[in-house]
Order: C-alpha cells, then sequence, then structure tokens
C-alpha cells in the first residue's frame, strides 16, 4: 500500500460513502482521476474516518489511503502509528475478501 496518497492539498471527496463507489482526486498536476472506494472505516478511538481507494486504470493495483472530514475533504495521513493501524485494517479486509472469495468457489463447485 502506497504511504502518500494523492496531495492532500484541494482533494475533495463529493460523498463519501456514495452509491457509485467513486470517487474524485485531484493529483499534484492539478488533472483530476476518478478513484474507486475499496472500503471505508471509522477509528472510534482517534473519532476519524478512513477511505481506501485505487485508481481502476492503473495495473500495479497500488492502494491509497486518507482520513476523510464530514465535508468530504481527504486529509492526508502524517503519522506511522495511523499507517500501522491502516495497514492491519487493510491486511484484515484482504484476509475476509479472500475467505468469502474461496467460500464463493466453494459453492460453485457444489452446485456443479
Amino acid at each position: 500500500m502506497e504511504k502518500k496518497p494523492a496531495d492532500a492539498v484541494d482533494i475533495k471527496v463529493e460523498d463519501i460513502p456514495n452509491e457509485e463507489n467513486q470517487i474524485i482526486v485531484t493529483d499534484e498536476n492539478g488533472v483530476e482521476l476518478t478513484m474507486e472506494i475499496l472500503f471505508t472505516f471509522e477509528d472510534e478511538t482517534q473519532h476519524k474516518n478512513y477511505v481506501l481507494y485505487y485508481d481502476p486504470t492503473d495495473e500495479n493495483g497500488e492502494v491509497f489511503a486518507s482520513v476523510y472530514d464530514e465535508a468530504g475533504n481527504l486529509i492526508q495521513v502524517t503519522t506511522e502509528e495511523e499507517w500501522a493501524m491502516i495497514e492491519e485494517v487493510f491486511e484484515a479486509f484482504n484476509i475476509e475478501h479472500v475467505d468469502e472469495e474461496e467460500t464463493d468457489d466453494d459453492d460453485e463447485a457444489t452446485e456443479a
């Protein structure tokens, strides 16, 4: 996972989460990019909301993470403690996602 999201300056999120599961971010060159939201979560101890997102056109599959506020602004993650927590949540998400895929594959094999 990339530790530096697109520069947090002037990045806006319309409605996180939204029905389209997409956000528009502005990169350091002022270019707007449509990103897919992977998932959002709340850290109740820090009272912060996080969004993990990726560029669906990027073949590398790089995942970005940012804090987002009530107005939909993305805020850069700055501390190693936050990154460690985000990486832990991301790993748990990946494990759960893989387990769901394996269960779906098992169900399809049983039905065949």
